[in-house]
């Protein structure tokens, strides 16, 4: 509580407040982690709380998710001057709980992406290493808790884009089961994968927010309150499933997993090596699915009711054409067209319904996994934060790395990102999966493994807090 304490008195005192936004400020000028940032708007939307709640917390929130009278702009230039009149309910919930949204933070355009280099409005670097990317798609709330300018932030995960970011900066990443957490108030990327997750700098803040946005939402027909459907462990002594087969990944991220996995054996708990042939398929999957929707989703961007609407027009066609020309960068217009193309009669049963039949394989052969084993653990990207120019990833080998991610989404189960250790200067770590609804399950193993391994700090962070940290 020595943590909660800190951030109650940084901004409860206007002198501490004051000095916290300065630093911020100056450390963001380096970092590039918030879009926007504002703690007395965040202030004067707080609604309650408690002494044992988040009360007077402050919290990062993805450019993607509502909060009243700040912006809301997915990180694109479509959307740039967009204020939202609204809060999500996940955020709402967090104000009622006494909670401070301080400010919006960077993002891949509309979540596509995997390093917050497709943002059209800022460049976001990783607190670790100002030569590295963050990751994607929630890369400033991922670079903001690492920096330790907020103790947790809300982020969205619809192939990995918590869990990864969180990896790439050492903090803790959830992606919950899909329908754990109202969506009503995330801007619609890929409706049947995404779901609002969490980046914290402790297992215990995590769990606490989580408690705190979970549960069903009438604004929301995907979600539901599942709390008296909760399984118990499987066995007396927990049992994680490890891959038999992991090619692909860089010496670093091999090491740290092989490591894990003798951590796991040293708290005891049983070892059992698996094999999920449908992981083969995941990414083409995934990118059909996801950009299919994404194409449906994102067709409401015409410049008509709201956001960026082009001069270069002379009819409603043409000023449609030229908001998205203007308006969308390359990747969000690859996948629309993608998407596109998927959807088209002739085409459809060929990619998109074969696509969700193999989705629908994969969640049978996970379920069959878990009739054996507790948790499943695997890395969660093939590398370590890798370079933001010069010898990076192309946005394809991007794609391809999003294998050990984007399971849990396909097949709408939680998983977990955890730190393991720093290896050459950089974060690595490894993601825990359950079954749905198992997100207790999820902390049980996390908490375990922080006292083993507790995250070192970023290289550049926030100095008011990290006498307690």
């Amino acid at each position: 509580m020595a943590i909660d304490t800190k951030w109650s008195e940084i901004l409860n005192s206007s002198e501490n407040k004051g000095a916290y936004i300065k630093e911020v400020q100056d450390l963001d000028d380096e970092i590039g982690a918030f879009l926007q940032f504002d703690p007395d708007l965040g202030a004067a939307l707080t609604t309650g709380g408690s002494e044992n709640s988040l009360k007077g917390l402050p919290f990062a929130v993805k450019d993607n998710i509502a909060v009243k009278d700040f912006n809301l702009t997915c990180g694109s230039k479509i959307l740039e001057t967009f204020s939202s009149p609204y809060s999500a309910t996940a955020v709402k919930r967090l104000l009622e709980a006494g909670a401070i949204p301080v400010g919006k933070v960077n993002l891949d355009e509309f979540g596509m992406g995997s390093a917050t280099t497709n943002s059209a409005l800022r460049k976001t670097v990783n607190p670790w290493n100002p030569d590295r990317v963050p990751g994607g798609s929630s890369g400033g709330s991922a670079a903001a808790v690492a920096a330790g300018m907020v103790p947790f932030s809300l982020g969205s995960d619809t192939g990995g884009s918590v869990r990864q970011p969180a990896n790439f900066c050492g903090v803790y990443g959830l992606k919950p089961t899909y329908g754990a957490v109202s969506r009503y108030g995330l801007v619609a990327y890929a409706s049947s994968l995404e779901c609002i997750g969490i980046l914290s700098e402790s297992v215990d803040m995590m769990e606490r927010v989580y408690e705190t946005i979970k549960g069903s939402d009438p604004k929301d027909q995907t979600s539901r309150d599942a709390s008296g459907e909760i399984p118990d462990l499987h066995h007396e002594t927990m049992t994680i499933g490890v891959l038999e087969s992991t090619e692909g990944l860089d010496e670093e991220v091999a090491q740290a997993y092989e490591e894990a996995i003798n951590q796991c054996k040293s708290l005891g708990w049983n070892i059992l090596p698996v094999t999920i042939d449908s992981l083969n398929y995941v990414v083409p999957v995934y990118y059909t699915i996801a950009a299919a929707e994404a194409s449906a989703n994102l067709a409401r961007y015409t410049g008509v009711r709201y956001g960026h609407r082009s001069a270069q027009s002379t009819d409603v066609q043409s000023m449609t054409r030229e908001t998205r020309e203007e308006g969308f960068g390359s990747e969000v217009k690859s996948r629309i067209i993608l998407g596109t193309y998927v959807l088209r009669s002739g085409f459809q049963d060929q990619y998109y319904v074969r696509a969700q039949k193999i989705r629908t394989r994969i969640k049978m052969d996970l379920a069959e996994v878990y009739e054996k084993v507790d948790l499943l653990m695997m890395p969660v990207f093939p590398t370590q934060a890798f370079p933001a120019t010069g010898d990076s990833l192309t946005p394809f080998q991007q794609k391809l790395a999003d294998r050990y991610t984007i399971t849990a989404n396909l097949a709408g189960l939680p998983a977990m990102s955890v730190p393991t250790g720093v290896k050459n200067g950089l974060p690595v770590g490894v993601q825990f999966m359950a079954p749905e609804f198992c997100e207790t399950h999820l902390f049980k193993a996390a908490k375990a493994y922080e006292a083993i391994y507790r995250p070192q700090r970023a290289s550049k962070s926030l100095h008011l807090i990290q006498e307690v940290r």
